[in-house]
């Protein structure tokens, strides 16, 4: 399956291809050709199988882990909270996954620019998008952030949406990281360096059964 954003990318090429290879020679098409075969590649969306249990939180994105850290405290958590980032190369699956069920209950898209996205100042830098997402048992914080090559960060989402555990809610064009924010309760199982699956990788689970009421 193809994510229909990437369908505008493909026809461009292979017209682009059409055309050089009638006008000027058949060997002019081969790179065209290559490129429309890479958006097919890059916008690919395969089927995802979601962890049922409601206590695991899932990765937002395919990559690999490049950093877990404490923070003394979060605007949107509003708790002490840890924070993992996990890097999407141009090869990588692009399309976000929400970690948890909810309701999306903050939305912020702040212009910034374009650094590496491996780099650590990333985060604070570059333009970016961030989705505070809210259940009865938790808040979570989810940041598209736009890489050297990412010059688009796309949202399908909006205020008040509800979003099962694995819904889609975005992608970003090309090469980019995402940061999740979860409070310390939650247990962080995935380590630095290690690869995980939007969707399918288990990135937490919550230890202490409770409510945002209480």
């Amino acid at each position: 399956m193809i994510i229909r954003d990437g369908y505008s990318f493909i026809l461009a090429a292979i017209v682009i291809a059409v055309l050089l290879g009638i006008t000027l020679n058949p060997w002019w098409a081969i790179g065209p050709v290559v490129l429309a075969l890479y958006f097919a590649y890059f916008f690919r969306n395969p089927n995802r199988h979601i962890p049922e249990d409601e206590s695991l939180l899932v990765s937002p994105a395919d990559g690999t882990v490049m950093e877990i850290s404490p923070l003394a405290y979060d605007d949107f958590v509003k708790a002490p909270c840890n924070k993992i980032v996990i890097f999407m190369s141009v090869f990588d699956v692009h399309v976000n996954r929400s970690p948890l069920a909810g309701e999306v209950k903050c939305q912020q898209y702040i212009c910034g620019r374009f650094t590496p996205a491996y780099k650590n100042s990333v985060g604070f830098e570059n333009e970016r998008h961030m989705l505070g997402i809210e259940n009865d048992r938790l808040r979570v914080s989810v940041t598209q952030i736009a890489g050297i090559l990412a010059r688009r960060i796309v949202s399908w989402v909006t205020l008040d949406d509800v979003l099962a555990k694995g819904d889609q809610y975005g992608m970003i064009r090309f090469g980019s990281c995402v940061e999740v924010v979860m409070p310390r309760f939650v247990e962080v199982l995935v380590k630095k360096g290690e690869k995980v699956v939007g969707g399918e990788t288990v990135i937490g689970r919550i230890k202490d059964v409770q409510s945002l009421d209480t």
